[in-house]
Formats: structure tokens, C-alpha cells, sequence
């Protein structure tokens, strides 16, 4: 599965918070240039970011799974934290 969201960061800073984010979640990092790689005995989620209009930053989380596994949680988990550091007065719901 694929997720998406637009970010108002400069694409360093988002790779710097996805390696904090999946860090503190005992994932292993590999981060080359504007992607990164980030896995454990779960699975591994792929995080891509880019350049979009020049004023924003698509950020891409990708699983290998298809339908709603529990790497694809992570990975939506880490897209709502991201909103939620961008804008504060978001509230990140749901369980995953």
C-alpha cells in the first residue's frame, strides 16, 4: 500500500523525523538521499520524499503489504504524527 500527504517541511527535516519516529520504534534506518528504509520483524516501509510545486513536500509511505497490515498502520501512524508536528492543533485519531 501507498500513502501520501503533503508536507510544509523541507524534505531533510521530514527524513530526520522519520528516522526519529521509526527509531523510537526499534525499526532499522537506511536513508540514502531522498528516500529512506525503515524495517523490523514486521515488515519495512519506504518513505520517499520530494519536491512538489516548490512550496510543498510530498511524502510517501510504501509497505509491501496489500489491504491494512500492521506495517501499514506504522506507516499511516507515522503520516498523522507528521501532521500533527506540522500543525498542532491537529488531533491524531484512530488505533493505529
Amino acid at each position: 500500500m501507498r500513502y501520501f500527504y503533503r508536507a510544509h517541511r523541507k524534505p531533510e527535516d521530514v527524513l530526520g523525523f522519520a528516522r526519529d519516529f521509526f527509531g523510537a520504534r526499534g525499526f532499522s534506518p537506511s536513508v540514502t538521499g531522498d528516500r529512506g528504509r525503515f524495517a523490523d520483524s514486521r515488515g519495512a516501509v519506504d518513505v520517499t520524499v520530494e519536491t512538489e510545486g516548490g512550496h510543498y513536500t510530498r511524502v510517501t509511505a510504501a509497505t509491501g503489504d496489500v489491504g491494512e497490515s500492521e506495517i501499514d498502520r506504522v506507516a499511516k501512524r507515522f503520516l498523522a504524527e507528521l501532521h500533527r508536528v506540522e500543525e498542532s492543533r491537529h488531533n491524531v485519531r484512530g488505533a493505529y
